[in-house]
């Protein structure tokens, strides 16, 4: 539907012209079940909202019948076109889940759901608040792809209506836009809707540049329809000679991609030639190839510029034949694709969604688009917030590497992965056990990036394991994981930063409670009373009232007779005994669990002693030798 239906037209708010004219321009595609829950969830749409208002004066559900028309643009489903009315509905209610569930069906309101969550993210910063919120966006996409269509179609239709905001505001949707909605479209393969996008960012971000791209383009209109019409009669005339049926259509490239032409030849529009180019669509693979000869046998091609997307497709499904010829004198770019194809550029993913006339909707699983599977991957990884961002960007908006296997089989790669990266990416027990690796036959360090299409081949040897510095090469999610993990199970020297504090928290632990036992110790001195006699130690250490076990005493602190003392059960040397101080001590894992109470012997050095003391020894004497049998008892068990 024309953006002028609802944009510039202001008189057209009456909810049944509105969805007239809706089914006036999609209804063929759509039988008369689904139109019948379209008009029913148009009519709950204007009951639940007929009132409200937007900032600018205009009704409230008039953007969420843009978004539908976005939306059916692309001949998407009765469902999505539900989700697009619905999209915001539960900002507005949030108690109509269960209504929406209950009168549309559970995949709407999940999309609905899903919606909600990310409507009013601030995505273009970078703190760690709004990096997980991202993280939920991109998890919603995997529960259900049609909520980033649904949203694609909402910030679209936000950038088309802009102008009514602050220039403030203005630049920082712009920025959010081509920060995370344009890259999310062209990974999804959806070329116009990115490409739109992108142009109503630059008319916002840069509208004076954006206006001389413009005025130049419109200036070169005359001059273009000329020099594209010969072109065009040419290739017709060559391919109607070999019976080739096609259609040709010619484009001026977005303003946003001579933007980008601009500042990296570091040049100003009126000086760029390849503002424009053509588009010639076929039937079949084989017809693509035949083609791209006739175009190099009519002009000759520039070196560099052939691109072949038909066999090496790129990550969001995009085939295409890419050439660039010298025509007249100037650069003129040409793609070649067959009509199949062309679904797939201009819709991306949103083309398996497509309604065709006498049979079910033609949809793919979400398991079988490149974009899921590194989103689902992504869900099992543990991502600190702080660099959760750098890796949505790097990795998952960022453009991708194809390498091969010997044996022909296609692993994707982030740009800038290693051999490293692509040894894990086959599997982890190749990743751990690499120590070279071949690329086309020749020898190359396992830490210089790849290459597209190259061959690679990893070398391996049983004794070969993980190392740090791998662990600092790698790239992708999956081989960081991998390497981290084995390192903090077999590699003494790592330090694992999480692990360091949580065992100087142990320290600090173990610290003050060993203090609390010296200090417990040196009160318990003060209140014994005076022996009778002169006492003297014995050198002999109690536990339990009995001397009579095997004791170490620790060399790093050499606690003499007298001195405040702790002791602790060793798995290896029995009963080991500090000084109450010992820093070492200090630093025992777990020590609060192990620890026992130990003192030194005192002994007589002369007098008799007492009846009173004499009954105290036999009783201790009594005592430690039934802790003698018991532990002759757990001797014998052991």
């Amino acid at each position: 539907m024309p953006e002028e239906t609802f944009e510039t037209n202001t008189t057209v708010t009456d909810p049944q012209i509105l969805i007239k004219t809706f089914f006036d321009t999609y209804g063929e595609n759509y039988t008369e079940e689904d139109k019948a829950k379209i008009s029913r969830a148009w009519n709950f749409i204007i009951d639940k909202t007929f009132s409200l208002k937007r900032k600018c004066g205009k009704p409230y559900y008039l953007h969420p019948m843009r978004v539908a028309c976005v939306l059916a643009d692309s001949h998407l489903g009765a469902d999505t076109i539900v989700s697009g009315f619905f999209h915001n509905i539960l900002e507005v209610d949030p108690e109509c889940f269960e209504e929406i569930k209950n009168q549309f069906g559970k995949e709407v309101a999940e999309i609905c759901y899903g919606t909600s969550k990310i409507t009013n993210l601030k995505i273009n910063s970078k703190n760690m608040q709004e990096a997980d919120a991202i993280r939920k966006m991109l998890f919603a996409m995997v529960d259900d792809i049609r909520v980033i269509l649904v949203k694609l179609a909402d910030r679209l239709d936000r950038m088309r209506n802009l102008k009514s905001v602050s220039k403030e505001a203005q630049r920082a949707v712009s920025k959010e836009v081509i920060d995370i909605w344009c890259p999310l479209a062209s990974r999804l393969g959806m070329s116009d809707v990115k490409s739109e996008m992108e142009d109503l960012s630059l008319k916002y971000s840069n509208p004076e540049v954006f206006q001389q791209i413009k005025s130049i383009v419109a200036a070169k209109k005359n001059e273009r329809s000329e020099y594209l019409d010969k072109a065009v009669k040419k290739i017709y005339i060559a391919t109607e000679k070999l019976g080739i049926n096609v259609q040709i259509k010619s484009r001026a490239k977005h303003f946003y991609s001579i933007y980008q032409k601009m500042r990296k030849r570091n040049k100003s529009a009126d000086e760029l030639y390849d503002l424009f180019a053509l588009r010639v669509l076929c039937n079949t693979n084989a017809e693509c190839y035949t083609l791209i000869g006739i175009v190099h046998g009519l002009w000759k091609p520039m070196e560099g510029r052939f691109k072949d997307y038909i066999a090496m497709p790129k990550a969001n499904g995009y085939q295409s034949l890419h050439t660039t010829v010298i025509c007249e004198g100037k650069p003129l770019e040409i793609q070649i694709r067959t009509f199949e194809m062309h679904s797939v550029a201009e819709y991306g993913v949103a083309s398996h969604w497509l309604y065709k006339k006498g049979t079910n909707h033609d949809m793919v699983k979400a398991e079988d688009l490149s974009i899921i599977n590194q989103l689902r991957a992504l869900r099992d990884e543990h991502l600190t917030d702080e660099n959760f961002f750098a890796e949505l960007k790097n990795e998952l908006l960022g453009d991708s590497i194809y390498v091969f296997t010997p044996k022909g089989d296609v692993k994707e790669l982030p740009i800038g992965a290693n051999a490293i990266d692509f040894a894990y990416a086959i599997h982890s027990g190749v990743g751990e056990k690499i120590v070279g690796a071949k690329a086309d036959g020749k020898i190359i360090q396992l830490t210089v990036p790849l290459k597209n299409t190259q061959i690679v081949e990893v070398l391996t040897n049983p004794q070969a394991h993980p190392t740090q510095a791998q662990l600092k090469a790698v790239k992708t999610s999956k081989a960081r994981q991998k390497i981290h993990s084995w390192l903090v199970e077999n590699d003494p020297t790592f330090i694992d930063k999480e692990a360091e504090a949580k065992r100087q928290a142990e320290i600090a632990a173990n610290t003050l409670h060993s203090k609390q036992v010296a200090e417990r110790l040196a009160e318990e001195k003060k209140k014994r009373k005076k022996p009778d006699t002169v006492t003297s130690y014995t050198g002999k250490i109690i536990v339990e009232g009995s001397s009579n076990f095997v004791v170490t005493v620790a060399q790093c602190c050499s606690p003499s007779p007298g001195d405040a003392i702790v002791g602790y059960i060793s798995h290896k040397k029995g009963l080991v005994v500090h000084a109450a101080d010992c820093i070492t001590f200090l630093r025992i894992p777990n020590i609060q669990e192990r620890i026992i109470d130990v003192r030194w012997d005192v002994g007589k050095n002369d007098g008799k002693t007492s009846p009173k003391q004499q009954a105290k020894i036999e009783a201790e004497k009594e005592k430690a030798k039934q802790i003698q049998m018991e532990k002759n008892k757990f001797e014998k068990i052991r």
